[in-house]
């Protein structure tokens, strides 16, 4: 690779990078990355490239502990979560990502045009997904910031993706935070212990997912506020607002708001240990 810098030059469309990614275009935002769709010049598929400028680490060796933490992703093959296929460190400590693209549109952006989802999508949506984070925990990852803008829906429920896998936590280690430092994910769906600086792990992931569940039933997050003091403050309550409390005019069936709430504990201790034991949860519940 070369030493010379990127620039916005570089990452322009018609542009190659890594002698292979053509760029066509800007694509979604991606947080930290500038994020593009384009076409591997191997086997002229799309493919979606998110670049992380070398200011976002100290030093290189930071960037390369990155890529060695998204590497990992490469093992988990599941249709709820975006393919990983190739990670690069240029010599001035630019990382590219490349993945497969991302279906259909997020959830965020579904959220604003449909509000709420019917309950048996929600059901299926969620066992999907958890199935997906099944086999990221059982490649030793973690998400570390499932949220809405993280999830894209094409079609029905199980044809949902987590995207950005890893991002979170892989950042978290490279750059060193250690075991406690300031909140890194999303205060709406962060567990209360992430507010006190705790690593994104399993029990991050499993309250993310639930927390999105909870907001497709109802149209809202589960607990008011709107400042960042007001969000931690309504989080350590044991338990979670009801549903009704939140959304008078919805009607979700008890053993599901149950299998939600279950995720959505204050005490790390009383919440599922894995996702496993929140899809059996889930997989008791029966519809009409």
């Amino acid at each position: 690779m070369s030493d010379r810098p990127l620039t916005l030059f570089d990452v322009a469309p018609g542009k190659v990078l890594a002698e292979r990614y053509q760029i066509r275009k800007p694509y979604r935002h991606g947080g930290m990355a500038a994020t593009f769709i384009c076409t591997d010049a191997e086997d002229g598929s799309d493919c979606e490239l998110q670049v992380f400028p070398s200011a976002l680490f100290d030093k290189k060796a930071q960037a390369d502990e990155f890529a060695e933490a998204l590497e990992k992703w490469k093992e988990v093959d599941s249709a709820a979560i975006v393919q990983v296929r190739v990670v690069v460190v240029r010599d001035d400590g630019t990382l590219l990502l490349i993945t497969d693209v991302p279906r259909g549109q997020s959830l965020r952006d579904w959220i604003q045009a449909n509000e709420r989802m019917p309950v048996a999508d929600v059901l299926a949506l969620g066992r999907h997904l958890l199935g997906g984070l099944e086999m990221v925990h059982g490649a030793g990852q973690v998400h570390g910031d499932v949220k809405p803008h993280a999830i894209h829906i094409e079609g029905g429920p199980v044809e949902t993706m987590l995207v950005d896998g890893g991002i979170t936590s892989g950042l978290w280690s490279a750059k060193h935070l250690g075991d406690k430092t300031a909140l890194i994910g999303t205060p709406f769906y962060a567990p209360v212990e992430q507010f006190g600086g705790d690593s994104p792990d399993i029990q991050s992931d499993i309250y993310n997912i639930a927390t999105v569940m909870y907001e497709l039933c109802t149209g809202v997050v589960p607990w008011p506020g709107s400042s960042f003091l007001e969000i931690f403050q309504a989080k350590l309550e044991k338990r979670p607002p009801s549903m009704k409390s939140r959304a008078p005019e919805v009607d979700v069936p008890p053993l599901l708001e149950e299998a939600i709430m279950g995720g959505l504990l204050a005490d790390r201790r009383e919440r599922y240990s894995s996702v496993r034991s929140f899809m059996e949860r889930l997989e008791a519940v029966e519809l009409d």
